[in-house]
């Protein structure tokens, strides 16, 4: 589960609703009585599964084991099964069980089978290699979920990515060409939340937001500038390439429009393997003083990074902990490199006979699913060795020193929440008392005394080093 021991400090069930499922919703003909279970907050009760004609699920490969779960149940009192998502896109082959498999984008796909469905002759398998019109996507039913469950919401904007890295299957699912939503849909599902009590921070979830700069810049962001001027307050961040960091007057409008963190996919410092996999926007940069020009803006960098590459040695872990603790990026997703069902890297490896099978999930972290040319002992410890590393207390507090001392504090906050008191108080309890960390936890807060702003990032980024920490002593090391 995602941020599990830092979401018990603000008791919410899962750090961000999937919008898809509810989109998809939108998508089923309005007079279907509807019932939303989202595994990640809820149980699927034995009641819910005999309420139900149809069973839709939704899912990604880390989902795999829950799915057959389900599936299971669903056949066994003989409920239909109707499936979509990247997981069966993918993999459909593998879920012979599912009676209706309906793959791609659900805008193209759906309504045929709906069509076939009302006929009486529902196919098994609907597929295309069209992409979606994305303009005519309706707006997701949030009236079907539990908004206080969440720690965030999400909206889609672009959908689409301009590169192509080999270990990314997103240009397989959604292609290179990054199409918008309108600006009046863009509206119309934030106020959608927003009227509905939502206040906190919303996540951006385009596989690349800056894809189409122009569009952004002539008509995106002047509206959510303009739309935050009568509302109290809703941070946004996103996911974006590095090359953000060419551009001050995008990165300012983005601040001022309410964006406070982006999360980029550096993967590796090491030019040779950013060659090997296509990460070509990552080459021949600065990569820790574009990450510090993008956090002087006023927005919180959170990295991907990769070690496993063909043209990694044993050097790179001490190379990437060296540039983690020098870019003052404070979250890290470091990964050993898999190779996702669809990618480039998948059909690559499967001709070379390195493929061992799909991504692990449901094993310890430090897995992969093909044959590296580094010893696995040597790429599993090293591995171990950058998470010791940076999510020891002494590293992480430094890190986060090192970016508060460069960043500026957002232009728009979301409101004060009596909420948010109690929080306080835990990460005192858990961080200042009893934690391990508790000696820079009180340092950190005692720098902040003369920048009070930063207070409310400090303990964030106290909470989320709680969580890194604990998720490295339970399943790494």
């Amino acid at each position: 589960m995602e941020y599990q021991h830092a979401l018990k400090f603000i008791r919410k069930r899962h750090i961000r609703h999937r919008w898809v499922s509810l989109t998809v919703a939108a998508i089923l003909p309005p007079e279907w009585t509807k019932r939303l279970i989202d595994l990640n907050v809820t149980r699927l009760t034995d009641e819910d599964l005999a309420w139900a004609d149809y069973a839709f699920i939704g899912a990604t490969s880390v989902q795999r084991v829950s799915v057959l779960q389900v599936i299971s149940r669903c056949k066994a009192i003989r409920v239909t099964v109707v499936a979509g998502g990247p997981l069966f896109t993918t993999e459909y082959e593998q879920f012979k069980d599912v009676d209706h498999l309906v793959l791609n984008e659900a805008e193209v796909t759906l309504p045929p089978f709906l069509a076939d469905l009302e006929r009486g002759y529902a196919r098994h398998i609907y597929m295309t290699s069209e992409f979606a019109n994305i303009q005519k996507t309706p707006a997701p039913l949030w009236e079907l979920a539990d908004l206080q469950q969440y720690a965030t919401m999400s909206i889609q904007f672009t959908r689409g990515c301009p590169y192509h890295c080999e270990f990314c299957n997103v240009t397989v699912l959604f292609g290179h060409r990054s199409r918008t939503k309108t600006i009046g849909q863009i509206i119309a599902e934030l106020d959608s939340f927003y009227n509905l009590g939502w206040r906190g921070s919303t996540f951006f979830v385009d596989d690349n937001f800056i894809g189409n700069k122009r569009y952004l810049r002539t008509e995106l962001l002047p509206a959510l500038i303009e739309w935050q001027k009568d509302k109290v307050g809703m941070p946004f961040y996103t996911a974006t390439s590095i090359n953000l960091a060419d551009d001050e007057h995008l990165m300012h409008m983005m601040v001022e429009a309410g964006f406070d963190q982006v999360f980029i996919g550096i993967e590796t410092p090491n030019e040779e393997s950013l060659t090997e996999c296509g990460k070509k926007q990552n080459k021949s940069r600065n990569l820790v003083e574009d990450v510090k020009r993008i956090q002087r803006a006023g927005l919180h960098v959170q990295g991907g990074f990769i070690v496993g590459f063909d043209n990694d040695t044993p050097s790179i872990f001490r190379r990437q902990i060296d540039f983690i603790q020098k870019s003052g990026i404070v979250m890290e997703n470091v990964a050993i490199l898999q190779a996702p069902t669809g990618s480039r890297l998948y059909e690559r490896l499967r001709r070379e006979g390195r493929l061992l099978g799909q991504m692990l999930f449901d094993v310890a972290y430090g897995s992969t699913n093909f044959v590296p040319t580094m010893d696995i002992a040597t790429l599993r410890e090293g591995y171990k060795d950058i998470m010791r590393n940076i999510y020891s207390p002494e590293h992480y507090y430094q890190r986060v020193k090192t970016f508060l001392q460069e960043y500026k504090p957002p232009k728009i906050v979301a409101p004060l929440n009596l909420r948010d008191i109690p929080v306080f108080f835990r990460s005192i309890y858990h961080l200042g008392i009893i934690g391990k960390e508790r000696f820079p936890y009180w340092r950190l807060l005692w720098t902040c005394l003369h920048r009070p702003k930063l207070f409310p990032m400090a303990i964030k980024l106290a909470i989320y080093g709680h969580h890194y920490r604990k998720v490295t002593e339970l399943h790494i090391l």
